[in-house]
């Protein structure tokens, strides 16, 4: 059984990855140190499918399962739900040894870590991702969080889990888009700093593409250790960690202009920002043309769009740069990209040029 350590002192954590998982976790539980009282955060669609499997597992516990069952969407990371989830949590009155389990994908995750980071100022917290996307990034870290009119994941905290359990089986339950937003999630690692790990990718892209189990378990394992290393060494964001915003600075932009909507998933949104971060790269000088062939050809073979005139929507330029302006990783009003040399060779851009991002933005609608 794979078990990925992130090592952050007096809040370390294991990221269990084991097939069948979800139908033992009152195994994982019984070896930590938490109350009785657990809320079961999920949504309609994930629910259905998994929230029976867990009770069973816990039924001869004497835990108290208390199952929340939301509405999905990514409407659901507002302040109006926020609310909602934190006083029917309050209605059952939790003390401070009480836990959440976020059993979902990455919507349910940030809602459910932001809401356990401040009930009662912070109640033990367990992820259980269910999509790709969730189990190879999301879950791992301690990010949490909610949108905003300004943006995405503006309001939130740094809020690590107890323990993450993945079963890499849930997989098969998702719809072919779901996998492909999450696997846009899974190249992003290896244009960071791993080109070895682009190489199996394109190796193994058959075996990806049918699902084969060991491929996806090993896939998840070397997503999670590479992203508990990075965080191990700056959980906050102050340096390094902002590597992993690969691509998401235009991601998050985009998604802004479609509302959040299912018109774009994040990580439908991220394939075209990793995309448009290694063009500008290649306008800034930092990069060859035939590296961009090689991200947008192995995307291709998955039926992963990279072009952002390909998604129905009549866009702005002027309101996508303005989005970027808002992003998290900017300082004193200057603008902070991540960009590459090349595939595996990712840095931190800072105070990029305000008429170059501008024309580049420009460029891509015509």
């Amino acid at each position: 059984m794979p078990k990925v350590k992130l090592d952050l002192a007096e809040r370390s954590y294991d990221i269990i990855i084991e097939n069948n998982s979800i139908k033992n976790i009152a195994k994982y539980l019984k070896e930590l140190n938490i109350g009785k009282k657990i809320f079961i955060i999920s949504d309609d669609n994930v629910a259905d499918i998994y929230l029976n499997d867990i009770e069973k597992s816990l039924k001869n516990s004497s835990y108290d399962i208390l199952p929340i069952i939301l509405k999905p969407g990514e409407h659901l990371k507002s302040f109006v739900n926020l609310t909602k989830l934190c006083n029917k949590i309050l209605s059952y009155e939790p003390d401070r040894n009480s836990t959440i389990i976020a059993l979902g994908g990455g919507v349910i995750g940030d809602l459910s870590g932001f809401t356990a980071s401040i009930i009662m100022r912070g109640i033990n917290f367990i992820q259980i991702p269910t999509s790709l996307l969730a189990q190879v990034d999301s879950s791992v870290g301690g990010k949490t969080g909610i949108n905003t009119n300004y943006g995405k994941n503006l309001i939130g905290s740094f809020y690590q889990p107890k323990l993450v359990i993945i079963d890499p089986l849930t997989v098969n339950s998702l719809s072919k888009r779901e996998f492909n937003s999450g696997y846009a999630e899974i190249v992003k690692y290896a244009l960071i700093d791993d080109p070895k790990f682009f190489s199996y990718l394109e190796k193994n892209k058959e075996k990806i593409k049918k699902l084969e189990p060991k491929t996806l378990s090993k896939i998840i394992e070397i997503c999670c250790l590479a992203k508990a290393r990075i965080v191990a060494a700056d959980e906050r964001e102050n340096q390094q960690r902002a590597l992993l915003n690969l691509g998401h600075s235009f991601a998050h932009s985009l998604e802004k202009e479609t509302g959040y909507s299912n018109l774009l998933k994040h990580g439908e949104a991220v394939a075209i920002g990793l995309v448009l971060a290694m063009k500008f790269s290649e306008n800034m000088g930092f990069l060859k043309a035939d590296e961009i062939k090689k991200l947008e050809e192995h995307f291709k073979y998955f039926g992963i769009t990279t072009n952002m005139l390909n998604i129905q929507l009549e866009w702005h330029a002027e309101n996508l740069i303005n989005n970027m302006y808002k992003d998290k990783k900017n300082i004193n009003g200057n603008l902070t990209l991540i960009l590459m040399n090349g595939i595996g060779k990712a840095f931190i851009s800072r105070n990029v040029n305000h008429d170059k991002i501008s024309n580049f933005i420009y460029n891509q609608l015509k």
